[in-house]
């Protein structure tokens, strides 16, 4: 028999109430909410809103419960790291560790989620979630008002990741306050981009410009990085939100990507009523118990609980039940042992004739262990050579320690640069090749227009981090009109 789901989603404009049996919908509502209550994602009046909650519940004639509940996502960071092969006792404190490395957050501000995710022999791939923890706070509390029981909790973007069947494609969810861009390979997230959009900008047409422009710079992000299989024009780009509703704008959002655009396909039956376009988080939420992760399809294979271990059911104390029946076989025990004690008396007389026996075998024993005494002498003269080669070899750690450590510290000086570079890209400049020796860096790329890539190279050398950038060349192409360019930066 199917199951029947309860998912919940609250917008900063709106809560949206969803309700499943199996893979089709069978009931749906949403409940506008006051301007201010929820900002970005993040709940701000929790009384407020859990009373609306209460409200959709009664109106929709619902019972209050359990709930799968939906986080913005918004200011979240993601990551696929990879570890080598450990034992499960570990796994937790090497993500954590891992997770202090990568991410550029500090982690008392975040809670931390992750699942292993398949990955070759010898080797630990796990997929990792950071998302604030007063955003999580201000949502669970405000569903425990509400009477609500938000036993799985998971992020918009990787609910979004879950609804298509494909092996790849690119995913936009276009919201009034905020774009997130979503590229799945081989079943998982491999990148999740959200851009907080200006206030003034309130139509589509005014907010198209930037939609287009994140979405080119995330393609050449991701293919800068996967050379062997980029991003090319068969694969297809999936629209949710306002860009779901607006078919003529297509075209001009993915402009020279030249990829195919639909809307957003629902995997789940519903009459013609339903607007599906305005439920997609919470179908991604019920599709969670679904076990849609099998080897046929292409759905997305992350399936994260978010829940906080903190919000967890505690388990009932064992104590609460050992501890009275412990009294019990106390008791048992003293009664038996009284009956044994006449019994032990009368043995005592036998046993004093044994211990004679037993201390002439303890004083044979003793001259036996001067004897090993004397072998334990020997060995320990022996052992000379031997911290001498481990203080060798201590030593020959220490310089490979000292190696590791300066390796790490370049790494880390390669991400913050590259990611420097990307986020200062003027919008008429893409960037085709980057390639980082250390001591110096070279830029390759394409502009429409050469004051764009002075604009460019000004904005590096004002980057705060002592950059000198050096403009190798420039050359226009007659036939398209753009012109090339490439830095040295040092």
């Amino acid at each position: 028999m199917a199951k029947k789901t309860v998912t919940i989603f609250i917008r900063d404009t709106n809560i949206h109430l969803l309700i499943t049996k199996g893979m089709r919908v069978q009931k749906w509502a949403s409940l506008p909410l006051e301007p201010g209550l929820v900002t970005q994602g993040v709940i701000h009046d929790e009384d407020r809103v859990a009373t609306r909650i209460r409200e959709l519940f009664k109106i929709e004639k619902e019972p209050t419960g359990k709930v799968i509940a939906g986080l913005s996502g918004l200011n979240s960071l993601y990551r696929l790291i990879t570890l080598p092969e450990l034992p499960g006792a570990i796994l937790d404190e090497a993500v954590k560790h891992e997770a202090g490395r990568v991410m550029p957050v500090s982690l008392d501000e975040v809670y931390l989620a992750y699942q292993s995710v398949p990955a070759p022999r010898g080797e630990m791939r796990v997929f990792l979630a950071a998302y604030p923890r007063n955003g999580a706070d201000a949502l669970i509390r405000t569903l425990h008002k509400a009477g609500l029981d938000p036993y799985l909790i998971d992020l918009a973007p990787l609910a979004l990741c879950r609804i298509p069947n494909e092996p790849r494609a690119i995913i936009v969810n276009a919201r009034a306050e905020h774009l997130t861009i979503m590229v799945m390979t081989e079943r998982l997230p491999q990148l999740i981009r959200w851009l907080q959009l200006p206030g003034e900008a309130e139509s589509l047409s005014e907010k198209l410009p930037a939609f287009t422009e994140e979405l080119s710079r995330t393609v050449t992000f991701y293919n800068s990085s996967h050379l062997e299989a980029p991003l090319d024009s068969s694969v297809p780009v999936f629209v949710c939100g306002e860009l779901a509703e607006a078919p003529e704008v297509w075209p001009s959002l993915v402009g020279r990507l030249n990829y195919t655009v639909s809307a957003l396909p629902s995997p789940m039956e519903y009459t013609e009523d339903f607007p599906a376009n305005e439920f997609m988080v919470n179908i991604g939420l019920a599709l969670k118990e679904l076990l849609l992760e099998n080897e046929e399809a292409n759905y997305s294979i992350v399936n994260l609980n978010i829940l906080p271990e903190v919000y967890l059911p505690k388990a009932f104390p064992l104590s609460q039940i050992l501890v009275p029946v412990a009294i019990a076989a106390g008791i048992a025990v003293l009664a038996f042992m009284g009956l044994r004690l006449q019994s032990s008396i009368a043995d005592s007389n036998a046993l004093s004739d044994q211990l004679n026996i037993i201390r002439g075998t303890i004083a044979q024993q003793i001259q036996d262990t001067a004897e090993l005494r004397e072998q334990v002498k020997k060995v320990q003269n022996q052992l000379g050579p031997i911290k001498t080669n481990i203080e060798n070899t201590e030593a020959t750690t220490g310089v490979f320690k000292t190696t590791l450590a300066s390796l790490e510290k370049e790494r880390v000086q390669v991400d913050v640069d590259l990611g420097r570079m990307v986020n200062l890209l003027p919008p008429a400049v893409d960037i085709s090749n980057v390639n980082h020796g250390g001591g110096s860096i070279t830029i390759s790329g394409v502009a429409s227009t050469e004051d764009a890539i002075f604009q460019y190279a000004r904005s590096l050398r004002g980057a705060g981090e002592g950059y000198t950038v050096i403009i190798q060349s420039i050359n226009h192409d007659e036939e398209s009109g753009d012109y090339s360019f490439n830095f040295l930066i040092k």
